[in-house]
């Protein structure tokens, strides 16, 4: 069974660093990508940052400059260096990712872990 496991938040001041860790079990097949999601109250889960198995990687504007993904392959881990926080970068951040299978490709979610920027 796939799970994805997070890591890493908690509640730090504004111009702060946090580093999320996501790290993957279960996973038998290739993995397409591995991604980093947040979702506010109120607000739409959207895409932080993304990379692909190819090498590919893109960051929302509002994180562009401020955050990086990186991945370990070997481990099935993707991480979040998230650096100059922000308050409005508080959110519960979700790892994703997208497995492909005999039937397809899946998406897999992790459970989420909360991220507090206090001004």
């Amino acid at each position: 069974q796939v799970q994805l496991v997070e890591s890493g938040g908690g509640l730090v001041q504004a111009g702060g660093s946090l580093r999320l860790s996501c790290s993957g079990s279960g996973i038998i097949f290739g993995i397409n990508a591995m991604d980093w999601y947040r979702q506010a109250p109120g607000k739409q889960r959207e895409l932080v940052a993304s990379t692909t198995s190819g090498g590919s990687i893109n960051y929302a504007d509002s994180v562009k400059g401020r955050f990086t993904i990186s991945r370990d392959y070997a481990k099935k881990s993707v991480y979040l260096q998230m650096d100059s926080l922000k308050p409005e970068d508080t959110a519960v951040y979700y790892c994703h990712a997208l497995i492909a299978t005999p039937v397809g490709n899946r998406h897999y979610w992790g459970q989420g872990t909360q991220v507090t920027v206090s001004s």
